[in-house]
């Protein structure tokens, strides 16, 4: 597998979006200036991003669209499906156990857990909620190895030494703390409060500008 700069795998899924919907509106190619109008992006980041996901381009035709999706969700892995698990079903849990995106871009969540007595044994978007002390044997049965972490940060890394303890190699955080992992378990810290800091500030100028 290529090794991508961060930036650039951030960028992908906006490609993808993008490409997909060309696809669907009934194209069958699609050229770099296209995709640059389109985008955000600086024209030279769109070439080196194409460039990298190895598909070639046809003269006057530009790039073939099921070809560079394919690639794209080749390199993602977004091709297959992962079944994960989600540890915490408060307002941000249950949210994203209803968001059918992820099951269209190959992360599939069959179940939740948490510790509360109220959401325990209920269903929340067509998804059973079992109680926290049921992970262990659920991983084990169902085989399952990734997982979401949306409790608050204080039950965090309880949470993370439980699911390593119980064989999970791949740990989505959106506890916005970072936690301790072995080496060999994937981990990557969502820090939704990262995006809205960016958004204020963007917000602040704008005000800044118009008064």
């Amino acid at each position: 597998m290529k090794i991508l700069r961060l930036p650039t795998i951030k960028r992908l899924p906006t490609y993808l979006h993008i490409l997909k919907r060309l696809e669907d509106e009934g194209h069958e190619f699609v050229s770099t200036t296209s995709l640059i109008n389109e985008l955000d992006f600086k024209p030279i980041l769109v070439r080196k991003d194409l460039v990298l996901m190895g598909i070639p381009g046809k003269p006057r035709m530009g790039y073939c669209l099921k070809d560079l999706i394919e690639a794209i969700e080749n390199f993602l892995g977004w091709n297959k499906t992962d079944e994960a698990f989600l540890v915490g079903a408060g307002a941000l849990g249950s949210a994203l156990l209803g968001h059918k995106p992820f099951e269209e871009n190959g992360l599939k969540i069959i179940a939740g857990f948490d510790i509360d007595p109220s959401r325990v044994g209920t269903t929340i978007h067509g998804k059973k909620i079992f109680h926290l002390s049921k992970l262990k044997e659920l991983v084990k049965r169902m085989g399952v190895k990734v997982a979401i972490v949306t409790v608050p940060w204080q039950a965090a890394q309880e949470v993370a030494d439980i699911l390593v303890e119980a064989g999970i190699w791949g740990i989505w955080n959106f506890s916005m703390i970072k936690l301790k992992v072995p080496p060999e378990v994937v981990c990557h810290n969502e820090n939704l409060s990262s995006g809205l800091a960016v958004f204020s500030v963007k917000l602040q100028k704008s005000r800044e500008h118009l008064s």
